[in-house]
């Protein structure tokens, strides 16, 4: 009798468990790769939809992976937006998948004026860091609202629209800050220095000059010579750069490397260029990111 009485206590407690616990999201499916995108995705589908953003705060988008699990649920999603011009380098694999499964996607890339890169090693390829200029995120927003109304069952358009465009007000009001802020530095003094070519759409907004990169080309992947690193220095000692921007774990050491080599001396400043970061480091939000940029850069560069 008392095994009667626990088996049938073990059977409560379970049927109580499952009671409590959360219940399937049977909300239909958007998939984001890059958490930058998943932010202005996100705005968008508001609670219509499950966003699931496959990039972690702080990752870096050309090389981070996913699990198995994770690439299972991009085959099963109603719609998977992507950034479309060869940032993801780690996950072309699941997205080629994805396209030949049929599912519907969107390349953030095809909705806006796409700039190539100039002189280095991707000279002439396209440039997939269109972010740092919010007006072209606003050509990405409208095409977001349009891929989930087209693609996503279940939505409710206006909400959609209502919150795209609302978004939209924001990115208009971020581009203002941005132009105003950016319009104190003197003409001269805007000149770029990153460590890696990221601020191609941010010059080209706001009048920038991008004197050089201590790694050649758009990705992080890649590593700098020491003719690299000579030619740098003299772009730096030419253009008259006090400040170089360099999202690094070890920015001293990118410092002593140009002291190293021409005696230079340069102040670091770490922007926020490739991902968002955890809640409260600055950077939760694209809209934040970018506030927290400008006030880097516009501190940095002024006299």
């Amino acid at each position: 009798m008392k095994k009667i009485f626990a088996i049938a206590a073990v059977a409560v407690t379970l049927a109580s468990l499952a009671g409590c616990s959360a219940p399937a999201d049977d909300r239909p499916l958007v998939v984001v790769t890059t958490n930058i995108l998943g932010d202005v995705v996100s705005n968008v589908v508001g609670d219509q939809a499950e966003v699931m953003v496959l990039m972690k705060p702080n990752a870096d988008p050309h090389s981070f992976e996913i699990s198995a699990k994770d690439g299972a649920r991009i085959l099963g999603a109603d719609l998977l937006v992507s950034n479309g011009l060869g940032l993801e380098e780690g996950l072309q694999k699941h997205l080629d998948a994805a396209e030949a499964e049929g599912v519907a996607t969107l390349a953030a890339g095809d909705a806006i004026d796409v700039l190539e890169y100039g002189p280095g090693d991707s000279e002439g390829a396209d440039d997939p860091h269109f972010w740092t200029d919010p007006a072209r995120v606003v050509d990405v927003t409208v095409a977001v609202a349009d891929a989930v109304e087209r693609h996503v069952d279940g939505v409710d358009p206006r909400i959609i629209r209502s919150n795209a465009d609302d978004y939209i007000a924001e990115l208009r009001t971020l581009d203002g800050e941005m132009t105003t802020a950016f319009e104190a530095i003197p003409a001269a003094q805007r000149n770029l220095v990153t460590n890696h070519h990221v601020f191609g759409y941010l010059a080209d907004r706001y009048g920038f000059t991008v004197v050089g990169a201590v790694i050649p080309g758009g990705s992080t992947l890649a590593a700098p010579s020491a003719s690299d690193l000579r030619d740098l220095v003299s772009a730096i000692e030419e253009a008259g750069v006090a400040t170089i921007f360099a999202e690094s774990s070890q920015p001293d050491r990118l410092v002593q490397v140009l002291a190293d080599e021409a005696g230079i001396d340069v102040a670091v400043v770490e922007p926020f260029t490739e991902s968002l970061s955890e809640r409260g480091e600055g950077a939760d939000s694209y809209l934040t990111m970018m506030r927290t940029n400008t006030e880097r850069i516009a501190t940095g560069l002024s006299p």
